[in-house]
């Protein structure tokens, strides 16, 4: 009975699995609207589509960042972890061969003729003397760069440029931290779509209303990705059901999507690399001018003290101090280079990312939650609207192989 039950109804089958295949498609399809395009495609403002994380990638940036450094980490607690000696120590040879370099040429074109008399062993005096007096100078010319290091460097502004000037940063970052979620929530809308297509299965059975299998589907569209997103985030803390822990598949696995996190922010945004880059060309580069500069004018002053006899007859009072302001700026353009040799013990001092794991992890699940919810939340209503209507379509779709003859006609 139940075998000839199936294949005289064989036809209603039909709704579950396109129902399972509406869920499916239209959660992936959500996924995708997420992320890409990168850029508007189709006619602005309103005819087109760009993914909604680079449409709002400021946005989300500035989120990103506030929960960084108002839980997690500040630019005082970075630059505290150097130790300016340990560091004088990885720039030192490179710096004396800089420093010689600079003095020779810019003593050369200062005053070529003095320059090229002054005796070797005068020379040799001079090199002698300021590489001596570098261990003493490096470090504190770089406890004034620490001390002075939140006036050199806003560092919520620099890693938001960085995600604004570079979108797929961001869009790495979700995608990296929530892929699991976002393959849930593509696999899910199949099984959910399955599920929620046996009851419209059965109203089609009794009651083959032409708006019924539309209204399914708008339901299928919705409800699979409500539901997803629902059990990515609730319960927030583990709640027994019976034999059962449950919680939000994302919070579960908060240090795994901790570790990932922290992986792409110490990558891609905040590494040595980039903080002395912004340091030395960022907008408050000539601060670091000035810093430098008052350390190398005592050093010219006790150092050049040497040549004074030679120098005192040939160089005026503006000529002097153009010859120091000289050396200042060859020395801040070898700069990347000279720190560069230091990046690896600065790396390693800083520790960013297996710090900031170690924070994240600690983080409460409400907290927690915000480091993706902002890619899940934004203009979520658009994502479910398009379901449902994708849904609708099926369901006229549906309507047509099933009954034909009930199929009304779109107004257009």
């Amino acid at each position: 009975m139940l075998i000839d039950f199936i294949s005289q109804n064989l036809n209603l089958l039909i709704i579950p699995f396109v129902s399972a295949i509406v869920g499916f498609g239209t959660n992936l399809l959500a996924v995708k609207m997420m992320f890409y395009p990168m850029k508007f495609i189709g006619i602005p403002p309103i005819f087109g589509w760009q993914g909604i994380i680079p449409s709002r990638v400021k946005e989300m940036a500035e989120i990103e960042v506030d929960l960084l450094l108002s839980k997690l980490m500040s630019i005082d607690d970075i630059a505290k972890r150097i130790d300016p000696k340990k560091l004088s120590q990885q720039i030192q040879r490179r710096l004396k061969q800089s420093i010689h370099s600079v003095v020779n040429e810019v003593m050369r074109d200062a005053s070529p003729g003095v320059w090229s008399m002054l005796p070797g062993g005068v020379k040799h005096l001079i090199y002698l003397k300021i590489d001596s007096s570098l261990p003493k100078i490096v470090p504190k010319l770089v406890e004034d760069v620490q001390y002075n290091i939140r006036e050199l460097i806003d560092l919520r502004s620099l890693i938001v440029n960085k995600m604004v000037d570079n979108p797929e940063i961001l869009n790495e970052l979700f995608l990296k931290v929530g892929a699991k979620e976002f393959t849930f929530i593509e696999r899910s809308g199949f099984y959910f779509g399955f599920l929620l297509g046996i009851p419209t299965m059965i109203a089609w059975h009794f009651y083959q209303a032409w708006w019924l299998l539309i209204f399914g589907g708008l339901i299928v569209g919705y409800a699979t990705n409500w539901i997803a997103l629902h059990m990515i985030f609730e319960p927030k803390h583990p709640t027994k059901v019976g034999p059962f822990t449950l919680q939000g598949l994302f919070l579960k696995r908060q240090k795994e999507a901790a570790a990932i996190y922290c992986e792409v922010i110490e990558e891609k945004l905040l590494n040595t690399e980039i903080i002395a880059e912004a340091i030395l060309k960022g907008e408050s580069s000539e601060q670091v001018m000035e810093i430098l500069t008052t350390h190398v004018n005592n050093a010219v002053d006790e150092h050049l003290n040497l040549v004074q006899p030679y120098t005192s007859v040939y160089l005026g009072p503006d000529e002097y101090y153009l010859m120091k302001e000289n050396i200042v700026k060859r020395l801040f353009k070898d700069s990347e280079i000279i720190f560069s040799y230091a990046h690896e013990y600065a790396t390693d001092a800083i520790n960013i990312g297996q710090d900031l794991t170690e924070k994240m992890c600690e983080l409460t699940p409400e907290e927690f939650e915000g480091i993706i919810r902002p890619a899940y939340q934004a203009d979520e209503w658009k994502l479910i609207l398009i379901g449902g209507i994708l849904g609708m379509l099926a369901g006229y779709g549906q309507l047509h192989i099933l009954r034909p003859d009930l199929v009304p006609m779109l107004p257009f």
